[in-house]
């Protein structure tokens, strides 16, 4: 197992939208002071967090660098931070840094992380990032659904299917022409408030 620094360095649509899930906010000028736009080439990651025992997909998360601004829209999530701008399932300022605590904190003895990354143009990674912006809050256990839903929208990605299911998001994306993957493994225990006051201390 890699420990937790190594690894840093190294028809649902209804439900998909805002029913049932509460609108969250980080007050205006802290999103608008967080904003980051990172240097490219513009890509789009798909994260999914597996159970090690079982390889279950457990949660989809999307990390899109458009040039206006780098996001992860994490339908559904439960990684927040007083100092990490949010709003309804969109963390804004996505710094290497941020990404880098965003995957150590789902990361731990019982789930690694895999992300699988394409290259696309500044006007698809434009259109995802709008996309995301304006889906609202997801509800619980449609992460997949609401992630499978933007991805579909944008040109190139009509093949990805609609799904529930983080593997099959997972499986359909790592189909996509030019897709790498890469894998997270870290020894915590398995425990996020463990890990998030780690995270807390080195942000502090």
């Amino acid at each position: 197992m890699l420990t937790r620094r190594m690894a840093l360095l190294g028809g649902a649509a209804a439900l998909a939208g805002c029913g049932g899930a509460p609108e969250t906010s980080s007050p205006p000028q802290m999103i608008a002071d967080r904003q980051y736009a990172g240097p490219g080439p513009r890509v789009l990651t798909l994260f999914t967090m597996r159970r090690i025992s079982s390889g279950s997909g457990e949660h989809s998360s999307l990390l899109i660098d458009a040039p206006s601004q780098r996001i992860l829209f994490d339908p559904a999530g439960s990684f927040r931070h007083s100092t990490i701008a949010e709003r309804n399932d969109v963390i804004f300022g996505v710094t290497p840094e941020v990404e880098d605590y965003y995957v150590s904190y789902h990361a731990r003895e019982t789930y690694y992380v895999l992300a699988q990354t394409v290259r696309v143009t500044d006007a698809v990674a434009e259109r995802a990032a709008q996309l995301a912006l304006s889906n609202g809050p997801v509800a619980r256990s449609f992460c997949a659904s609401a992630t499978s839903r933007l991805l579909r929208q944008l040109p190139g990605f009509e093949s990805v299917p609609q799904t529930l299911f983080p593997n099959t998001l997972a499986r359909g994306f790592g189909r996509l022409p030019g897709v790498t993957e890469r894998e997270w493994y870290e020894d915590d225990p398995d425990n996020k408030a463990l890990a998030l006051a780690e995270i807390d201390m080195q942000l502090r």
